[in-house]
């Protein structure tokens, strides 16, 4: 099962966009490279946690990314009511920590990658929505109750990709020695 889930074709964000065209070339990179770092692997090592006692994996971090794209996006600028998919208030931690509960079946995995892919198309539809980078979102962020950009999001999320993909290029060499960017 060497294919199950593809690397993507990541395109170098271009040297002279203008910021909006940037800022969406950079989330869509970071995107791709957590995909990148996923791709080629069997189910059970994306399942494979870094060390004990945390429960960082590759799938933790799929299903990590899926639920803040689905709280930014949905949440915070569409103002939907986007429940988790992973996590609830007994389990805060559901993403990374139900990996281990959870069948590492491939019809599983695909699942969850298949929902990976499906947030990301939702946001980028939610981000297309808006007129300006300044505009704000309908809903509020859970940490402060603020009303925050799409320029904020975007480079918030930008932030939280590089973070995770960082743990990711970690994950990905414990598991069969592969690096790169």
């Amino acid at each position: 099962m060497d294919d199950f889930v593809d690397a993507p074709v990541r395109v170098d964000p271009p040297f002279l966009d203008g910021e909006r065209d940037a800022v969406r070339a950079w989330l869509e990179y970071q995107r791709g490279t957590l995909l990148t770092k996923c791709a080629g692997l069997t189910p059970e090592q994306l399942g494979e946690r870094s060390v004990p006692p945390s429960s960082l994996s590759l799938r933790g971090l799929v299903r990590h990314m899926t639920e803040v794209e689905r709280g930014w996006f949905r949440r915070v600028l569409a103002g939907q009511d986007a429940p988790d998919l992973y996590c609830t208030p007994d389990d805060p931690d559901g993403d990374f920590d139900g990996v281990g509960r959870d069948a590492d079946e491939p019809d599983t995995v695909a699942g969850e990658f298949a929902r990976f892919a499906e947030e990301c198309q939702v946001s980028r539809e939610i981000a297309d929505g808006f007129g300006s980078l300044d505009d704000l979102g309908r809903g509020r962020t859970s940490r402060s109750g603020e009303a925050v950009s799409l320029r904020w999001v975007y480079l918030h999320m930008i932030e939280e990709y590089a973070r995770h993909n960082g743990h990711a290029d970690l994950l990905r060499e414990r598991i069969d020695g592969a690096t790169g960017d």
